[in-house]
């Protein structure tokens, strides 16, 4: 039985959805920020939150570090702040347009919808949340093309997860390597790296932050989180033929002030519309068409192994 509540979190309107074992928070007003995602039976929360850093509504157009670095963020038409590829005298700003700005919502019993217009393009973003299960989360996605012309479009969801314990990241066994794309203070840009070797976090600031992208199309479309000392896990997948690339951002206080690691399942090839459309991995949407395409979460304890062999290939 799912239970869909409103309220307010820290000053803001909100739209709780419950399960037996997931609690999940959203704020539509600050771009449909995913505030918490709770597993009820460990008490683990996954989302971090705001901690000293005040939660505001973002300005348009404003780089993203500066403001709460919190939560489940939606990065689209791009991350990385790009010409905007529709019009030659526009730009698009710093992880995109529709994380700074509020979203319009509905709900039923079992399903939170939120939607977006730009202010400046002609399109529609689109998010529905439900449960499939008491311990999985749906989110299936939809971007409408308004205009009269073809757009590309880069997506990634920017969730930082909370790391509170030495976790380990999981990726399917073929993702043996991975491409560092942001190097922070000890590797190497554009390096590749063997995943073992990298892919542990622990809950300690040392300053530093990495960015990897798996080179090329993945084998598999899923990842996850495992916390090596609890058992808490969370799994995400996507479906490869529509979501065919994948990132996995990590900071120990680079930016943010506390350790948090998002997993980011991609549509383009890397972080930056035009450099996506340059190499051919954007997504474009005919004229007064859409396109949709959905990330599922499942949340546990104990055996993650079960979980992902149906991802697998």
């Amino acid at each position: 039985m799912v239970r869909i509540t409103t309220g307010t979190y820290k000053g803001f309107d909100s739209i709780t959805m419950e399960s037996e074992h997931i609690s999940l928070t959203t704020v539509p007003g600050i771009g449909g920020k995913l505030v918490s995602i709770l597993y009820k039976p460990t008490g683990r929360e996954w989302m971090l939150d705001s901690g000293h850093r005040a939660l505001r509504q973002p300005e348009y157009g404003s780089s993203f570090s500066d403001w709460d670095m919190s939560g489940w963020d939606e990065c689209f038409p791009t991350i990385n702040a790009c010409p905007s590829m529709i019009d030659k005298d526009m730009s698009l700003p710093d992880h995109g347009e529709v994380w700074a700005i509020p979203w319009d919502y509905t709900m039923d019993q079992n399903t939170i919808f939120c939607s977006a217009r730009s202010p400046r393009l002609p399109y529609q973003f689109t998010r529905r949340v439900s449960f499939p299960s008491s311990d999985r989360i749906r989110i299936d996605y939809r971007a409408d093309n308004l205009s009269d012309q073809p757009m590309p479009f880069l997506w990634v969801p920017h969730p930082q997860f909370a790391i509170t314990e030495p976790t380990r990241i999981l990726l399917p066994e073929k993702m043996e390597k991975m491409m560092c794309v942001y190097e922070g203070l000890t590797l190497k840009r554009e390096e590749s790296y063997t995943w073992d070797d990298v892919s542990r976090l622990a809950p300690v600031v040392t300053g530093d932050g990495r960015k990897f992208y798996y080179e090329g199309q993945v084998p598999a479309g899923w990842s996850g989180l495992y916390g090596e000392e609890s058992g808490n896990y969370l799994i995400v997948s996507v479906p490869r033929d529509k979501v065919p690339y994948l990132g996995v951002w990590m900071d120990e206080g680079k930016f943010n002030d506390r350790v948090t690691c998002a997993l980011e399942p991609s549509i383009g090839y890397y972080d930056s519309l035009d450099m996506a459309v340059g190499n051919g991995t954007a997504r474009r949407i005919p004229a007064n068409a859409f396109f949709e395409w959905y990330l599922e979460l499942s949340i546990g304890a104990g055996d993650w192994c079960h979980r992902i062999n149906k991802f697998s290939e």
